[in-house]
C-alpha cells in the first residue's frame, strides 16, 4: 500500500519543518504550504489523503481553507485542525465547518501522530492494526505482549517487545533512533543515550536474528536500524 500523503498547511517555517519530520518519521508522505490559495491550488492539482491545517494564516485563514474543501472536494477527506485558539468556541467552530479532529498547539509529536493514525483507520485509508506477527517460525503477540520462536517462550522485558514489534512491524525499513526513543521510550534523541543500541543488540541476541538463521539486524550509520528477512547463509 503507497503511502498516506498529507497536505500541510502551516506558515511558521520551523513549525511546518517539524510537523515534516514527525510524519515522515512515522512513515508518511507530506506536502508543505505556506498559504490557503497555494494550498488549494494543490488541492484541485493532486489531492491529499489527510489534511492538516493551522488557522491563523496571511489571505485566507485555514476555518477558510476548510469551508471550501467541504464545499468542492466531493470525497470526504479527514482533516485535523492545528492551532493556538484552543477556546471551546473555536473547536465548536473548526469541528461544525467539518473538521474531523483539533490539536492545540504547541503539539506533541506522538499525540499528533497518534491522532492522525486514528483519522486515517477511522477513514479506510489503513487496516486495522494487527494483534499479531507471524513469520518464519517467530510469532508476536500484542496481547499478552510474548514473542514464540519455534514453540520456545523468549523472555523479554516489555521495552524488548516493544522494540521487537516494531522492526518486525516495519521489515526492511530504516527507523531512525529519534522515532524509536520518541515511541518506545518518550524521550527525545536531544538526550545522549546508548539505550536504542544496547537494547537492539539484546534483541540480536535473544531472538538470534543473525544472517545464517535468514535475519539482518543493521545499524544504519549514524540513523538507525533495519531488520531484513534475507535467504539463510550456507
Amino acid at each position: 500500500m503507497k503511502p498516506i500523503l498529507i497536505g500541510i498547511l502551516e506558515d511558521d517555517v520551523d513549525q511546518s519543518a517539524l510537523l515534516e519530520v514527525w510524519l515522515q518519521d512515522a512513515g508518511y508522505e507530506t506536502r508543505v504550504f505556506a498559504t490557503g490559495p497555494e494550498f488549494l491550488r494543490a488541492v484541485q492539482q493532486e489531492g491529499f489523503d489527510l489534511m492538516l491545517l493551522d488557522w491563523n494564516l496571511p489571505e485566507m485563514s485555514g476555518l477558510e481553507v476548510l469551508k471550501w474543501v467541504r464545499h468542492n472536494v466531493r470525497e470526504h477527506v479527514p482533516i485535523l485542525f492545528l492551532t493556538t485558539r484552543g477556546e471551546e468556541q473555536h473547536v465548536v467552530a473548526a469541528l461544525e465547518a467539518g473538521a474531523d479532529d483539533y490539536v492545540s498547539k504547541p503539539a506533541r509529536p506522538q499525540e499528533l501522530v497518534a491522532r492522525i493514525r486514528s483519522l486515517a483507520r477511522r477513514s479506510g485509508l489503513v487496516e486495522p492494526e494487527r494483534d499479531s506477527i507471524e513469520i518464519d517460525g517467530y510469532l508476536l503477540d500484542r496481547n499478552t505482549i510474548s514473542i514464540v520462536k519455534d514453540g520456545d517462550d523468549v523472555p523479554l522485558t516489555r521495552r524488548e517487545f516493544e522494540l521487537a514489534w516494531m522492526l518486525f512491524n516495519n521489515l526492511d525499513k530504516i527507523l531512525s533512533r529519534e522515532y524509536l526513543l520518541r515511541n518506545i521510550w518518550n524521550v527525545s534523541s536531544a538526550v545522549k543515550s546508548r539505550t536504542v543500541d544496547t537494547h537492539v543488540s539484546r534483541i540480536r541476541n535473544k531472538l538470534n536474528l543473525r544472517p545464517e538463521n535468514g535475519w539482518r539486524l543493521s545499524s544504519v550509520y549514524h540513523y538507525g536500524y533495519r531488520l531484513e528477512h534475507i535467504a539463510p547463509k550456507d
